[in-house]
C-alpha cells in the first residue's frame, strides 16, 4: 500500500491535514484502499483513537481503546504501522498507570513502548517521550534512562537528543522534549 507523503508527515505529528484536504487519489489508489481489510483499517486507526482518548481525558476509553489496539498488533509484524502500534498502546496504558498510581505497572509499559522495533515515523522524528515525562515527575529516572538505551536501536536520527536528556536526567532535571511529546 502506497503511504501518501502528506500522511506520513501528519503522523509524525508536524502538520494537521488543511480544512477540507482529500489525498488526491488515482484509480489504483481507489482500488488498493477498498481491499484493505476492516480489520487492518481498525488497526490504523486506533493509535490516533487512543491517543484522543486520553487527551480527552476519556480514560476508560483509552484504556479499552488500548487494550484492543495492543490484542491487534501481534497480527500486523510485517506492517509498517507495527512499531506505532506497540509504542501507542503502551505509552497510553502506562499513562492511566501512572494515574492510577500503578508506577511499576507504568515502568514495564515504558519499556515496552522502547522495545518496539520503531517504524518509518519513530525511526525520523523519534519516539512519543510523555510516559518518560510522567514518570520523571514521579523521580523514576532509572527507567527513563532505559529506556532512552532502548530507543537508540531504532532512532537513527536523533541527533544528539538522547545523550543531552540523559545527562539532564542523570543531574536531576526534566528534559524539555518539545516534538517528541505530541507524538
Amino acid at each position: 500500500m502506497r503511504i501518501p507523503t502528506l500522511v506520513l508527515v501528519m503522523v509524525a505529528g508536524l502538520v494537521s491535514a488543511p480544512s477540507g484536504y482529500a489525498e488526491p487519489q488515482g484509480a489504483e489508489d481507489k482500488e488498493a484502499e477498498e481491499k484493505i481489510p476492516a480489520e487492518e483499517k481498525r488497526f490504523y486507526s486506533l493509535g490516533d483513537a487512543v491517543t484522543k482518548a486520553f487527551k480527552e481525558k476519556k480514560y476508560e476509553e483509552a484504556e479499552k481503546l488500548a487494550l484492543e489496539l495492543e490484542r491487534l498488533t501481534p497480527r500486523f509484524k510485517d506492517n509498517w504501522n507495527y512499531g506505532n502500534a506497540i509504542q501507542d498502546s503502551n505509552v497510553i496504558l502506562g499513562r492511566l498507570a501512572v494515574r492510577d498510581g500503578k508506577l511499576e505497572k507504568a515502568k514495564e509499559h515504558l519499556l515496552a513502548a522502547g522495545r518496539s522495533p520503531g517504524s518509518p515515523q519513530m525511526d525520523s522524528f523519534g519516539p512519543n517521550m510523555s510516559l518518560a515525562l510522567d514518570l520523571l515527575k514521579k523521580g523514576e529516572k532509572k527507567t527513563v534512562l532505559e529506556y532512552f538505551e532502548l530507543c537508540r536501536k531504532f532512532w537513527k536520527m536523533e541527533d544528539g537528543k538522547l545523550d543531552r536528556w540523559a545527562k539532564e536526567v542523570e543531574a536531576g532535571k526534566i528534559p524539555e522534549f518539545g516534538g517528541n511529546l505530541r507524538y
